[in-house]
């Protein structure tokens, strides 16, 4: 018989309070799962025989741990703790069956229907160690699925975070019920999808989600963005382009060691030269800490900017299918497809998106002006003079703290679209915008994104004879782009400039 030795803590006193109540206790599901995998277990559930809420507030007492009850009818509460400087959850749940075994058949999985016995005995009726053992994701049956859709998502989750595979009569499963996934509430898919996303090989697990019939649940644009054909220098449907975005973009991230340290087989699908990477690496350098402080900043815990990258990159050309049109050119074959206006369009679809899934106004927004601004530091690469102090101040005003986010997903779309035909010249001209932009924002204590104001409102009015308007604004304005150039420096500058800008009345 096979066992696991299970931690002092919290084991010895969930085990001691219960023998105290005349209940059974056995740690169930997840937790031990990452037991056999070797992994540190943080949160714990436990199944308990009877009264599994008066065990839950025996424990949290005893622990002197916060106490919840989570669904009072089913006999389910969840125990608050903090050790070592971290949040760990404990959740005691009365049997879903009779017995043990019919609560252990009743879970998602087999690896997770497998409990722990009072000798450390694992008792496991579906293969469940079999199945750990092999790295395999089988459900326990489809009823798994049919009492919740959500356990879909997860499988693919659970796949992405532990480096598992899918069993395949499991994946046929899905298949069948795919269609039943919005049956689950926006917000529980939103977090089983974020975690997809931040877990290695993003856009791996984002094509497998679209092979179980599962992506288009969630993000319903996805047909339309595989059937839109692209022209030159693209060289794939807009689809295909957006899991080499979101491969770049994870990449990019990795490189400033915003996300851990890659896995043999993260980057699958952007095929850029070796080269190329190790550039992206070298122009990120000198903001890599500054850049890791700003991509690890929460927006709604558990969620980071490093995520509304990733989302912004999954997002930034849904705006093409809708926006396409066809210009025939003397000589050619084929028309060449132009996606005018598809930035602002596609912005305005990942709000609406970002809003159903029920991500946060912020997050919402700030993903929004991302896409809305993709293309914005590639055009200034091939403006004359590259980015000048002027140009940078506007993309910062537009965009605020999501620029940074716009800088890297510019240089990701690049690479994406380019490959292995990247040209060194254009793709010199983007690496050194990149730069730019990222040493404004990370100086603006000097001035350049955000420069101190010389003078207000009130000192324009006064020294200017203005009324209290638009105008007033307009100058403020003025001065602080030219406050951004260099132009200006001082008080007396800046009423000068003030002075030259005012309309002439008559």
């Amino acid at each position: 018989m096979s066992t696991v030795s299970l931690p002092s803590w919290p084991w010895d006193v969930v085990r001691r309070m219960a023998a105290g109540r005349g209940v059974r206790v056995w740690p169930v599901g997840g937790c031990v799962r990452d037991l056999l995998l070797g992994r540190t277990v943080h949160d714990w559930d436990f199944a308990v025989d009877r009264d599994a809420l008066g065990l839950a507030r025996a424990v949290a007492d005893a622990l002197q741990g916060a106490f919840y009850p989570l669904d009072e009818e089913r006999d389910t509460g969840r125990v608050i703790l903090r050790r070592e400087g971290r949040r760990v959850e404990l959740d005691f749940a009365r049997l879903r069956g009779p017995d043990l075994e019919a609560d252990l058949r009743d879970r998602d999985f087999t690896i997770n229907a497998i409990a722990v016995g009072p000798d450390g005995e694992l008792i496991d009726p579906t293969g469940g160690l079999t199945d750990l053992e092999a790295r395999l994701v089988r459900a326990v049956g489809p009823h798994a699925f049919d009492r919740d859709p959500l356990r879909m998502l997860r499988a693919v989750r659970m796949v992405a975070e532990r480096g598992l595979r899918l069993e395949v009569q499991t994946a046929r499963w899905i298949m069948e019920r795919a269609g039943e996934l919005p049956h689950a509430s926006p917000e529980r898919i939103r977090d089983e999808f974020v975690r997809i996303l931040n877990a290695p090989s993003a856009a791996y697990h984002l094509q497998l989600l679209d092979e179980l019939g599962l992506m288009t649940s969630i993000l319903p644009d996805v047909e339309a963005l595989r059937e839109q054909s692209q022209t030159p220098p693209h060289r794939y449907n807009v689809w295909w382009h957006t899991l080499m975005t979101v491969d770049a973009a994870e990449n990019i991230l990795r490189r400033v060691g915003a996300i851990g340290a890659a896995q043999a087989d993260s980057l699958r699908y952007a095929d850029a030269p070796d080269w190329a990477w190790d550039e992206v690496q070298e122009t990120l350098a000198p903001f890599a800490p500054a850049l890791v402080r700003h991509l690890r900043r929460p927006t709604v815990v558990p969620r980071y900017r490093r995520t509304l990258l990733l989302l912004a990159a999954l997002l930034h050309d849904v705006g093409k299918p809708p926006t396409v049109t066809e210009e025939m050119k003397p000589g050619q074959s084929h028309p060449v497809l132009h996606f005018y206006g598809h930035e602002a369009a596609g912005a305005r679809r990942a709000t609406e998106w970002m809003f159903g899934m029920r991500f946060s106004r912020a997050e919402a927004e700030s993903v929004a002006a991302m896409v809305r601004a993709h293309l914005r530091p590639s055009q200034m690469a091939d403006a004359p003079g590259g980015v000048t102090g002027r140009a940078a101040y506007r993309f910062f005003r537009a965009t605020g703290d999501a620029g940074v986010e716009v800088v890297l997903l510019a240089l990701a779309d690049h690479l994406a679209i380019w490959g292995p035909n990247l040209q060194p010249e254009r793709w010199a001209r983007r690496r050194a915008a990149a730069h730019a932009l990222l040493e404004y924002f990370f100086h603006r204590s000097q001035g350049a994104v955000a420069p101190p104001p010389l003078v207000n409102g009130r000192d324009l009015m006064r020294e200017l004879g203005l009324p209290e308007g638009p105008e007033v604004g307009r100058l403020l304005e003025a001065i602080r782009e030219a406050q951004a150039a260099g132009e200006v420096t001082t008080r007396e500058e800046a009423l000068a400039l003030a002075r030259r800008l005012k309309p002439e009345t008559g």
